[in-house]
């Protein structure tokens, strides 16, 4: 069977990508099934692709979890131009399917937003397409956060728009926004479609959400399918 294949994107950088991929690598290891993650390009270090190879306790290597990274803390794009480099489109591909081909279940981080330029004319936005992923947005859940959202969603491939996921990371402390921003969007996108976790900020919180009952639910529900 080919592995089904999530695009962990959001609508800023630093909003916790990262941290939602290990969370969901944990979870699906820890219901026994195989899952590999990866973070194909990056730029101003190497941390979030450490955390993933953390969180898959070393079944893929860091350079198969993070083939190309650069020194900048800029889009990738312009980070490996600065280097003399260039990253096409089809060698992400490549990647792609041989890590597709030793797991059930494919987990791929994209870099910043979902129109952040990753290489030669491509964004987190075409590799979706041609992955054929289902996307997951992760949001601040404050406010601005419903514009935000809808922003991706209508940005996004429109068969991909019709099967993206909307993670809202809520704030240590709720507000008005935080409070309401969840009821619209699931009344606007579908309750199955809209889901809420709370701030992780470190591998300590990743492990104790893992055993969350309440998490674990929520996560089952970001990588359920349908067949549209």
């Amino acid at each position: 069977m080919t592995a089904k294949i999530f695009f962990i994107t959001s609508t800023d950088t630093g909003v916790g990508k990262t941290v939602l991929t290990a969370l969901l690598t944990q979870h699906l290891q820890a219901r026994g099934v195989a899952v590999a993650a990866m973070k194909p390009l990056s730029s101003g270090g190497r941390a979030d692709a450490k955390t993933l190879h953390a969180a898959l306790g070393g079944t893929l290597s860091l350079d198969e979890i993070n083939p190309w990274h650069f020194r900048a803390p800029l889009a990738p794009l312009i980070a490996a131009r600065r280097e003399g480099k260039r990253v096409r489109l089809s060698e992400v591909l490549a990647c792609q399917r041989r890590a597709r081909k030793r797991c059930d279940v494919l987990l791929i981080e994209g870099a910043g937003g979902l129109l952040s330029p990753l290489g030669e004319d491509f964004s987190n936005r075409e590799l979706i397409a041609a992955m054929r992923a289902v996307p997951i947005v992760v949001c601040p859940n404050r406010l601005g956060a419903i514009n935000q959202v809808l922003l991706v969603i209508a940005a996004l491939p429109s068969a991909a728009a019709r099967r993206a996921k909307v993670v809202l990371v809520s704030p240590p402390r709720a507000n008005v926004a935080s409070r309401t921003n969840f009821k619209f969007l699931a009344g606007r996108l579908g309750a199955k479609r809209v889901f809420s976790l709370p701030w992780l900020t470190n591998r300590r919180d990743i492990e104790v959400a893992t055993a969350n009952v309440r998490v674990g639910r929520v996560l089952d529900g970001l990588v359920e399918t349908d067949s549209r």
